[in-house]
């Protein structure tokens, strides 16, 4: 893998989680951008935020004059991250979560097109997500038919406004030469994660001891893909130039558990006294998701490297000093 070094990036939605492990991942070599609004701040607890080489944008993407004057000229490669995402906060806000997953995206790729850098810039990755296999996804590759669920549940416009902005990437890639690549994470955890997420929240309840809450029985299966292998998979994406025109599923197919399990094996590993409670659903779930990633590993050699119990206890020991 070819190293990044000494490129100016610039990044809509730096400040969340995914993005910020990107970031410290790249930061030391590199010049970059950070555009967001600062609803959420994973920098700052991941101890890059106020590093020399980061320059801080504060801004919406749906603000495309503030947007196009933010992109330096220079820039080299472009990564939007920026969307409004985690159950609660999408069935919460559903026209929001579509302007802003929608009409963000077209913003920046408009952006780029009227300051004539389409063509230009090395990359552009756009962070799509699995839900766009719907509530069945056992072992989906990327050529399987896309299956967002009927209108009128709150939760699916999540999942309606990234697969449109899927369809907006590839058509300025074939209309304006747009070096662009899509990624779709599954189920990605870690340290620093903000916001919403199973994970998250069992990890920090059961630091605290208080109960562990599963919605419906538990057997909702998920493959859990480690956030280093995450940030693997987008850098790969950045420097192979096979990634350019392609869709690409990240994530771990041998982290897969049922929900029930994945509680009780973070109450088992954090050591903890808490207890495990259900309650009934009150929004829709996804019953499966379990990626192919056949064709991550064959184009960019993709391999994710850490099992779910490493991770769990990596995750775990990082909120535990976080919370101490």
């Amino acid at each position: 893998m070819r190293k990044i070094k000494e490129k100016t990036i610039f990044i809509t939605g730096g400040a969340g989680f995914i993005s910020s492990h990107l970031i410290k991942k790249l930061i030391e070599d590199n010049t970059i951008i950070v555009y967001d609004i600062f609803s959420r701040n994973a920098m700052k607890d991941l101890g890059i935020d106020t590093h020399p080489n980061l320059t801080v944008i504060k801004g919406d993407v749906l603000d495309l004059g503030r947007l196009k004057k933010s992109i330096p000229a220079n820039v080299e490669m472009v990564l939007h991250f920026a969307a409004i995402a985690g159950i609660n906060s999408v069935t919460r806000n559903p026209t929001q979560t579509l302007k802003v997953n929608f009409i963000g995206t077209l913003n920046i790729l408009e952006a780029l097109r009227e300051l004539k850098l389409s063509k230009k810039i090395e990359r552009f990755i756009d962070f799509s997500t699995s839900e766009v296999f719907g509530i069945r996804a056992l072992n989906v590759d990327e050529k399987m038919p896309l299956n967002v669920p009927p209108v009128g549940e709150a939760r699916w416009t999540y999942a309606a406004s990234k697969l449109a902005a899927e369809h907006l990437t590839s058509s300025y890639r074939k209309e304006f030469d747009l070096p662009a690549v899509i990624l779709r994470p599954f189920n990605i955890y870690g340290p620093g994660q903000v916001g919403e997420g199973a994970i998250h929240n069992f990890v920090t309840e059961a630091i605290k001891g208080k109960p562990l809450t599963i919605y419906g029985d538990g057997s909702q299966i998920r493959a859990w893909c480690y956030v280093d292998d995450m940030v693997e998979g987008i850098t790969l994406a950045l420097t192979n130039e096979k990634a350019v025109g392609e869709v690409f599923n990240i994530g771990n197919p041998k982290g897969v558990i049922t929900i029930s399990n994945l509680a009780k094996k973070i109450v088992l590993l954090a050591r903890s006294p808490s207890k495990i409670v259900h309650k009934p659903k009150s929004k829709a779930d996804v019953e499966i998701r379990i990626p192919s990633i056949e064709k991550a590993k064959k184009l960019l050699k993709f391999r994710p490297k850490v099992g779910l119990d490493e991770g769990l206890k990596k995750t775990i020991e990082w909120y535990r000093q976080k919370m101490l």
